[in-house]
């Protein structure tokens, strides 16, 4: 009898299959995409770097530049900020005090513009009190640390419900911004949907010597919400 074992499918030394277009690594299709595109590995970053830029420009942070003088003297002609697009995206809301870009078509004109929010849905806004204040929800606000010296806080008198879901703008340099007190008469009433804002602007970036980070002024602080709202 036989008694020499029979190999099995066990015993059989395994070949290897020839790999296939799943086993190919990453690193040879990095070197396969370097080899391809003119300018090789300096190209390629370039590209990456460029798709990454525009990923950041369009989702998380957008530079502006301010265009006049309507913000000054915190924000001055030619200055560049950074504006977090992130900042409205998760339930967050604009408060008050918040400084915004937004776009203004079809309330203010075709064109991103930058603000400071005064009220938000539900705020009554007043100006001026018997003392030459603005008022919010009964609450006089002290805006002399961001308001342009020898402004007042508003030439036109105004007395406006901020209706849910808009907001009421104003330019810090009152004499020279054209703001929601303008437009008070033209569809929305001034108010600006918070669905056009387009983030907030939180910091001076340039020039380097205006370098700061842009924070909500406290006087807002003491205003209390209106009846059935928030913010």
């Amino acid at each position: 009898m036989d008694t020499e074992a029979q190999p099995t499918e066990r015993d059989r030394p395994s070949r290897p299959e020839p790999p296939g277009r799943e086993g190919r690594s990453r690193s040879a299709l990095a070197a396969h995409l370097v080899d391809r595109v003119p300018g090789g590995r300096t190209t390629l970053g370039l590209f990456v770097c460029l798709a990454f830029l525009l990923l950041l420009n369009a989702f998380v942070i957008q530079p502006f530049q301010i265009p006049s003088g309507s913000m000054e003297q915190g924000l001055r002609i030619g200055d560049r900020v950074l504006v977090n697009k992130l900042a409205y995206r998760f339930g967050a809301q604009p408060r008050r005090g918040d400084v915004v870009v937004f776009d203004g078509t079809g309330y203010f004109g075709d064109a991103d513009y930058v603000k400071r929010v005064v009220g938000v849905g539900g705020d009554h806004v007043v100006c001026c009190d018997q003392k030459g204040r603005l008022q919010v929800n009964g609450r006089p606000v002290d805006e002399k640390a961001f308001l342009y010296p020898g402004d007042a806080p508003s030439a036109v008198p105004f007395d406006v419900a901020v209706p849910a879901g808009r907001l009421f703008l104003l330019g810090d340099h009152r004499g020279d911004s054209s703001d929601s007190r303008d437009h008070l008469g033209s569809p929305g009433g001034g108010m600006i949907p918070v669905g056009d804002v387009i983030g907030r602007a939180d910091w001076i970036v340039w020039p380097y010597r205006h370098w700061t980070h842009l924070t909500r002024p406290s006087a807002y602080a003491r205003v209390s919400a209106a009846a059935g709202a928030h913010g």
